[in-house]
């Protein structure tokens, strides 16, 4: 079977016999399978009322719910649909759309869940620096509108490229539960 790189690649070359043989014709585009995507496709971002993923994380397993370290006013886990790997959400408890309803003991363990995802990841992964932000009510881009969450986004030097902005794909490099399991084991106890 011959192997074509993209810039290599004429449609006219192609072997009839040779196509024969396989599921589809060869053709220059590179495929990124990413089949964890559906279930957010499928049934969208926003939960029914009922169904709140930030208040059922906490009442499964750490590693079913990707759950990284627990506080007692807030809990950190693994962003489900990352942005990059190790993107972290910190999370109260308690079920509050907004940074203003917080608590001020939910606020200050936010803030010091953040600066301890923020050394763990570093010290983890190597990245060169963190997007962090909260977006208030789904006007402003909330995945999970009804339950506020921080983001913690590990960001390298050179982890931009055409995929997000081209084909609607970000690549991601690890699986989540090996990035849980190590961000996990390395947080401080």
């Amino acid at each position: 079977m011959t192997h074509y790189r993209p810039d290599e690649f004429d449609p006219d070359d192609v072997q009839t016999d040779a196509a024969a043989d396989l599921a589809g014709v060869p053709d220059a585009f590179q495929r990124l399978w990413t089949p964890h995507r559906l279930v957010y496709i499928q049934h969208g971002q926003q939960p029914d009322e009922h169904s709140c993923p930030f208040c059922r994380a906490p009442e499964l397993d750490d590693e079913q719910s990707l759950i990284v370290a627990r506080g007692e006013h807030a809990y950190v886990l693994l962003n489900l649909f990352p942005y990059n790997s190790g993107h972290l959400l910190v999370c109260p408890y308690r079920h509050i759309a907004t940074y203003d309803q917080a608590t001020p003991e939910e606020v200050a363990e936010i803030g010091e869940l953040t600066q301890v995802a923020m050394r763990t990841v570093k010290q983890v992964s190597k990245c060169d620096g963190f997007n962090i932000g909260m977006n208030q009510g789904r006007i402003a881009g909330a995945g999970i509108a009804e339950h506020l969450h921080q983001h913690i986004v590990p960001r390298w030097a050179l982890d931009s490229n055409f995929f997000p902005i081209i084909a609607g794909t970000k690549a991601l490099p690890r699986l989540l539960g090996e990035v849980r399991q190590e961000i996990a084991e390395a947080w401080p106890r």
